[in-house]
C-alpha cells in the first residue's frame, strides 16, 4: 500500500478532518504506542498501520 492510498482510504472511511486527527493524535497499542504518523515515520509498513486503524475503528472487511 502506498502512502497516498493510505490517506485516501483513511479520508474515505473517517472524513478528511477526522482522518487527520486519528492519524496524528490517536495512539495505537498495535503500533507500539505510537500514532499512525509516528509509526509510518518510524518505518512500519503503511499496510500494517492501515490494518491497525481498521481494527480500532471497525472498518468493514470489504474496505480494508
Amino acid at each position: 500500500m502506498r502512502l497516498q492510498d493510505f490517506w485516501s482510504r483513511l479520508s474515505e472511511q473517517l472524513g478528511s478532518v477526522r482522518a487527520e486527527s486519528v492519524a496524528r493524535d490517536h495512539v495505537f497499542s498495535a503500533l507500539g504506542g505510537r500514532t499512525a504518523v509516528q509509526a509510518i515515520e518510524a518505518g512500519l509498513p503503511v499496510r500494517r498501520v492501515w490494518l491497525a486503524i481498521c481494527e480500532e475503528y471497525d472498518v468493514p472487511p470489504k474496505d480494508r
